[in-house]
């Protein structure tokens, strides 16, 4: 089954890392990476941007909007994912506590819902 680890921190916390801390977490990172792909867990992965670049759209009767993001007030931003193949949630969640990122935010961990399964569907599926 795959899992999407979102990875949430603290922007301020990683602009103010020393330069070469900020170098050994970003190794790391990506030796994690190597490792889900030998393992056979590894989907993809990608680091996003700051949320001063983001963008949220929204359409209400007919009319698109967007301002700045992110979407939601929050100490801690969407950094980034990883898109992981696990057996299951408990599988999923043991790797999600692996990834690097997780001693200086939170990884969330969502299972991918199969479109077309009408089993927990919810009201944002409908543009299945």
């Amino acid at each position: 089954m795959k899992y999407l680890c979102l990875v949430h921190c603290d922007e301020a916390v990683i602009r103010t890392m020393p330069p070469d801390e900020l170098r050994a977490l970003n190794e790391e990172s990506m030796a994690y990476d190597r490792e889900l792909e030998t393992s056979g867990h590894f989907i993809a992965a990608e680091a996003l941007e700051s949320v001063a670049s983001a963008k949220v759209v929204q359409v209400r009767n007919g009319k698109r909007s967007h301002v700045d993001g992110p979407y939601a007030e929050a100490r801690e931003q969407l950094g980034g994912f990883i898109l992981i193949e696990a057996r299951d949630l408990n599988a999923a969640i043991q790797i999600a506590g692996r990834i690097p990122m997780a001693r200086y935010g939170a990884i969330e961990v969502r299972p991918i819902e199969i479109i077309g399964n009408t089993e927990g569907n919810t009201a944002c599926d409908t543009f299945a």
